[in-house]
Order: structure tokens, then C-alpha cells, then sequence
């Protein structure tokens, strides 16, 4: 019989943590966006063996005590069975300003891209828009990663990065703006880049207007309403919440844009029935 002694390790119990980052995967996949999943899979190709399972279970159990998710890095705080919590770090090569240039102006260049992110979406083909300027979105290799943790384990990623990355996954899935401020674009700054970029024609197309003073012109009157149907899905609730953005690290089991969407929906399809009820299908054109 045989051992692997450089992969045994002595089974501890990490410390409980009150208010701790609890993952919403209760079981199975991390992640319910395409591109949190895809972010899951960076994780999973490093084939870092059993410390993947105890890193989603650190994730579903809060200890995580606290994430912060900044430019071009990522400082975290893990208990383990330690009095003191780990420090995790993550680095991330950033884009040039001259490179997030050409990204933005080759998204104008698809303005249901823009409009999709303005939305907190994702749109599926991005990745497709920085390999033409020879870029990458997510990570395709380790060197694109600087991981590190203050555990004495030896492996790298460990079992606390692990858990991190899982909790990372959901974050990106709340807000896909996350993954781009990690590759050195805050959300703002890109916003203004599209607003600002080249073209009166391409700009006016996700520039949105304030909203209006007169109820009249809210209700349909005014140029918003048509502007965005012409860019947008039909079936786009929530919008207001989607531009204000995720509430960062929500804990509730349920997703709050998600919870937002069907309250409007369902608010909207009220009131045209109560329109309809009062006024007559024939008279709203609807």
C-alpha cells in the first residue's frame, strides 16, 4: 500500500463566523449566469483536486468574513480553525487605457452590446470582441493570476483561495461590471467612455435620457420610450433597479434583481389590466 503524503493533510474544523459571507449555492453548480460560470470553470481548470470541494464548502458555510473586490485586485479575509482569519489576494493583469479604448469603441460599433450592459448583462459573444484586439476577458492562463494566501498549506490555489473564487463567481453574476473593473475599468469610467467615444450616431444610442418633468411624456410620449424598445428585449423589466446596480454581496436566498423584475412585471401586467378594465381593450392599442 502506497501514500501520497504531499497530498495528506490532518482534517481541522475552521471556526464559525457570525455575519460571514454565505454562498447561495446550497448544492451543485456555483453560479446561474453564463458568465459567472464561466469565471467557476477558471477555477476548476487550475485541477486543484479535493481542495475544490472543501473551498465550496468554506463558501456555502460564511467563512469568508469579508471580500473586497477593487481594481486589478482582490483582498480577502478567511477563517480557518486559526484564531486569526487568512489573508487571500488575488492580482489580475490589467488593460491599458489605450486597449480599453479600443474595447469600448468596438462595442459601440455593437450598441445591443452596450445597451445589454447598461442592463447588468452580459452579452454572451463579448469575449469575441476583445479576442479581435488580441485581449482576453477572463483568464486563460495561471501567469494572468497572481493568487496568494497566508496559510501555511502548500498548495496554491488553496482550499481558502478556492472559496474566494466561488464567492467571486456569484458576485460577477449580480454584476458583470466586477469582471471588467478587474481587468482595470471601473464601472463608471467605462460608462463615460461609451458615452464619450467617437460617433454622434453610435453615442446617442445608449446615451439615456433623464426623466421627464411631465407625467405625459413619462407614460410614452417622450423619445426614451421608443428608444429603448429599439435597442432592448421586449420583455426587459427593472430597469431603473438594473441601472442603479446590485446590492454588492446580497445575502438573502433569493437574487435581488431577479425578485425586482417579477415584482415590476407583475405591477405592470396589473396596471394594463386595471387600464384595460377601465378604458377598453379597443382604446389602448395595446
Amino acid at each position: 500500500m502506497s501514500y501520497d503524503y504531499y497530498d495528506w493533510y490532518e482534517p481541522t474544523v475552521p471556526k464559525e463566523v457570525k455575519g460571514g459571507i454565505r454562498a447561495k449555492s446550497k448544492r451543485g453548480a456555483f453560479a446561474s449566469r453564463w458568465w459567472g460560470k464561466r469565471w467557476i470553470q477558471t477555477l476548476e481548470d487550475f485541477n486543484i483536486g479535493a481542495r475544490l470541494g472543501r473551498g465550496r464548502s468554506y463558501a456555502r458555510k460564511g467563512q469568508v468574513a469579508k471580500l473586497d473586490i477593487l481594481k486589478g485586485s482582490v483582498r480577502a479575509e478567511v477563517q480557518g480553525s486559526e484564531y486569526e482569519p487568512y489573508i487571500v489576494s488575488i492580482k489580475f493583469q490589467v488593460l491599458a487605457g489605450r486597449q480599453w479604448d479600443k474595447i469600448t469603441y468596438r462595442l459601440l460599433e455593437r450598441p445591443i452590446f452596450a445597451a445589454m450592459l447598461l442592463g447588468n448583462e452580459m452579452p454572451r459573444d463579448i469575449e469575441s470582441v476583445f479576442k479581435d484586439e488580441g485581449l482576453s476577458l477572463f483568464p486563460e492562463r495561471e501567469k494572468d493570476l497572481e493568487t496568494s494566501c497566508s496559510c501555511p498549506d502548500w498548495s496554491n490555489p488553496c482550499k481558502h483561495i478556492a472559496a474566494v473564487f466561488y464567492l467571486m463567481g456569484e458576485a460577477f453574476d449580480n454584476d458583470p461590471f466586477l469582471l471588467f473593473k478587474l481587468r482595470g475599468m471601473e464601472k463608471e469610467a467605462f460608462i463615460k467612455a461609451l458615452r464619450s467615444n467617437k460617433g454622434e450616431d453610435k453615442r446617442v444610442m445608449i446615451e439615456p435620457e433623464p426623466l421627464p418633468a411631465d407625467y405625459k411624456e413619462f407614460w410614452g410620449q417622450g423619445r426614451s420610450l421608443d428608444r429603448a424598445i429599439s435597442i432592448l428585449p421586449a420583455d426587459l423589466h427593472a430597469a431603473m433597479p438594473k441601472r442603479l446596480g446590485p446590492v454588492p454581496f446580497w445575502r438573502s436566498d433569493r437574487d435581488f434583481i431577479g425578485e425586482m423584475e417579477t415584482i415590476y412585471k407583475n405591477a405592470s401586467a396589473h396596471a394594463k389590466d386595471l387600464f384595460e378594465k377601465d378604458f377598453g381593450r379597443d382604446k389602448t392599442g395595446l
